[in-house]
């Protein structure tokens, strides 16, 4: 089957490039409105000290007797935001109603901060990081305060991780150390070249046997550092996406213009779920 796609002319600066969200990044009157529960969180074991909160949406076609798919968003608040350029909620409530993805739970969990600390944020230290210490913060003490209110698929190939900049390379590394738990990807602008001790993906992916995931990457033409040899974003993305190609992986790669912003991954969101769940 042939998809036809619009013709769209293409920018001449690539660096200040805006794109327009589509239908279902929009409210819409005949889509009833999920139900987002705000928690907080300050008894880390994972990261003691630090405080955050996360929200739990839930859709309106859920039914406690058919359990629901994941989707975990890093940034949340961000992420979940309905003027903001992702608008999670609002896309999971037009693609679950219109049946292009399951009935699927999203859980927006912020970065944890150090309250009153001369430097509060812990975001690059949690996201950044390669091991698995944020994604066992994930399944021991974030979803378990899900799954004990809501009924959630049991499967991996039901949960799903997202996430834009650190968020997009701790999605990746939360599903490569736990693919039992999660196997569907969103990074966008994946900031891979902050890793303590180097992008490790590029030789990683080929050199091990194939892991049961499908990836969705969004990159751009001028993202951070974009014509530098060294901390170049576009380039250690477009890096893991050709690892992911050599290692026969089930992913796909949206390359677009302008910087590191997350207009382009927000707009990409409802094609992007699509994908993963098709």
């Amino acid at each position: 089957m042939t998809a036809e796609v619009p013709y769209q002319p293409l920018p001449v600066d690539q660096s200040d490039v805006r794109y327009v969200h589509g239908p279902d990044s929009t409210v819409r009157p005949d889509v009833p409105a999920g139900e987002t529960i705000e928690f907080e969180w300050n008894d880390s074991t994972a990261y003691p000290g630090t405080s955050r909160k996360f929200w739990v949406h839930v859709p309106a076609e859920y039914d406690r007797s058919e359990p629901a798919s994941l989707m975990v968003f890093q940034d949340g608040q961000w992420y979940l935001d309905p003027d903001g350029e992702v608008r999670g909620g609002i896309v999971l409530d037009n693609l679950i109603h219109r049946g292009d993805i399951p009935v699927t739970i999203g859980v927006f969990v912020d970065p944890g901060v150090f309250i009153g600390a001369a430097n509060p944020k812990n975001r690059n230290a949690e996201y950044d990081a390669f091991d698995d210490r944020y994604v066992n913060f994930l399944l021991t003490e974030i979803i378990p305060q899900v799954t004990d209110r809501y009924s959630i698929a049991d499967e991996p190939d039901r949960w799903g991780i997202c996430g834009g900049s650190s968020g997009g390379n701790c999605a990746f590394t939360a599903a490569w150390l736990r693919p039992d738990r999660f196997r569907r990807v969103i990074g966008y602008l994946s900031s891979f070249v902050q890793m303590p001790g180097g992008n490790p993906y590029p030789e990683l992916i080929p050199s091990v046997s194939p892991k049961p995931l499908r990836v969705f990457l969004q990159a751009g033409h001028r993202d951070l550092h974009w014509s530098e040899p060294e901390g170049n974003w576009l380039a250690a993305n477009l890096r893991v996406a050709a690892a992911l190609a050599e290692a026969g992986y089930d992913f796909r790669l949206v390359l677009g213009d302008g910087g590191h912003s997350p207009n382009h991954g927000g707009v990409l969101l409802p094609d992007a779920l699509r994908w993963l769940w098709r």
